[in-house]
Parts: structure tokens; C-alpha cells; sequence
């Protein structure tokens, strides 16, 4: 595919479902182009199918974050159009479920938490550096509630997401020479596939739905980029913005 002229470009990864889905609906709305990521490679086509109607040019990658080779597979794409606009590292695991104590995680399933929550996250943003400085381009990782709650069981996803804070506003100060910023957001909580795993069906039915965030996207998408890098927002707060 070729990026048609003057058409913003985004990379959504976890774009298959859920709030992935959501926010990658919203951009294409907003007239983004779009490579979209995902483990499910049919659900990632019906997304991808879906928002052709909205006029986007859409790629989907299916994959695994943590694997190089579709960390490979993006780069290439982006690569073959004019420089990216924005990437959103939404892919993201839980661990193991029914939660567990975070001293009750085998060494090897922390390992795998942080491999796709933070280590994945960094290693795509190394991959698409350059195209994201072409445009001056903003990175949203996507971290949680979790991340600064200290909840039980949820230790080993939201050490995962509290490194991922830590990493958005270090690279935030990293990238700033490059022209790129970098924000981290706390989407609240939400009924999505990956809560239904983690709650009961009570818990999960009074969760709002991803689009309840769709408000806060379109806000982030019109701020000028140096006054969100280094921030972390709250997508379903009333005062998004928590941290200068």
C-alpha cells in the first residue's frame, strides 16, 4: 500500500478488539491512514474491513508485539510511505488467569508480561524513530489504574504498566531533539475482552464500554504535541491531565 497525499498515518497495535478497536474507529474518522497490529489475524481483517468504509487506507499486520518480525513487518510499511503521524501501543497482557499474587507469578510469566507491555512498546518505538521524526510524530502507550494502585494480584501487569510510565516520560525527554512526543494514558476501566478474563460477570457488566473514551482521543488528537509530551492522562477523568 502507498499512503495517499496529505493523509495523516497511524500505527494502532491490540487493534483487533476492544479499546484497540475504539481508538483506531476514532482515527480513522479523523481521517488517518492506518497499519493496524494484532494476534488474531480474522478479527484484525474485519476491523480492517470495517474502516475501509470510512475512507481509510488500512494495512492489518497480525502478530505479536514481541515478536521482531512483525515489529519488522510495520517498520517496513511505514516505511513505504511519507513518515508516521502517530503510533499507539495498545497491545497489552494481563498474565496469567485467574490473576495471581504477584509472588505466586512464575519468574518466566513476569518475564512474558513485561516483554509485551513494556519491552515490546520500546522495541517499536526504536523501529519507527526515524519515520515518527519525519513528521514530528506522537507515541501513546497505553498504561492503567494498575500502574499506581498497588492491587493485589495485579502486581506483575501493573509493574509492567508503572515501567511503562516511567519509560513514556524518559523517552519523552529522549526523543525531544528528534521532534517527537510522547504520552502515556490511563484509558480507565473498561468492559474489554481482556477484563472479562480478570472479573465476574457483575464486575465486568458495570464496567463502561471502550467508547466511553472516545471524548478524551478526539481532545488528544487536536492538542499541539509539546503541550502533552511527558504527560500521563486519564481518559475517562474529568481533568484528563494528571501529571506535568
Amino acid at each position: 500500500m502507498t499512503a495517499r497525499a496529505h493523509r495523516p498515518l497511524a500505527v494502532v497495535t491490540g487493534a483487533s478488539r476492544g479499546l484497540g478497536e475504539v481508538i483506531a474507529r476514532v482515527l480513522a474518522g479523523e481521517g488517518f491512514d492506518l497499519v493496524l497490529t494484532a494476534r488474531d489475524g480474522p478479527a484484525l481483517d474485519a476491523v480492517r474491513d470495517r474502516l475501509r468504509t470510512w475512507d481509510s487506507d488500512v494495512e492489518a499486520l497480525p502478530g505479536d508485539v514481541t515478536d521482531p518480525g512483525l515489529r519488522s513487518r510495520v517498520a517496513a510499511s511505514v516505511r513505504r510511505r511519507s513518515g508516521l503521524d502517530l503510533l499507539v501501543n495498545n497491545a497489552a497482557t494481563l498474565g496469567p488467569t485467574p490473576l495471581l499474587p504477584l509472588l505466586a507469578l512464575r519468574p518466566e510469566e513476569l518475564e512474558q508480561i513485561y516483554r509485551v507491555n513494556l519491552v515490546g512498546p520500546i522495541a517499536l518505538v526504536r523501529e519507527l524513530r526515524a519515520p515518527l521524526a519525519v513528521r514530528h510524530g506522537l507515541v501513546v502507550n497505553l498504561s492503567s489504574d494498575a500502574a499506581v494502585g498497588g492491587y493485589p494480584t495485579w502486581g506483575g501487569y501493573g509493574a509492567s504498566k508503572a515501567a511503562l510510565d516511567l519509560a513514556s516520560l524518559t523517552l519523552a525527554h529522549e526523543l525531544a531533539a528528534d521532534g517527537i512526543a510522547v504520552t502515556s494514558v490511563d484509558p480507565g476501566e473498561m468492559r474489554t475482552p481482556g477484563a472479562e478474563r480478570a472479573f465476574s460477570a457483575e464486575e465486568f457488566a458495570q464496567r463502561p464500554p471502550p467508547d466511553s473514551t472516545v471524548p478524551f482521543w478526539i481532545w488528544l488528537l487536536g492538542q499541539p504535541h509539546d503541550a502533552v509530551t511527558g504527560r500521563r492522562f486519564l481518559a475517562q477523568a474529568e481533568h484528563w491531565g494528571v501529571r506535568a
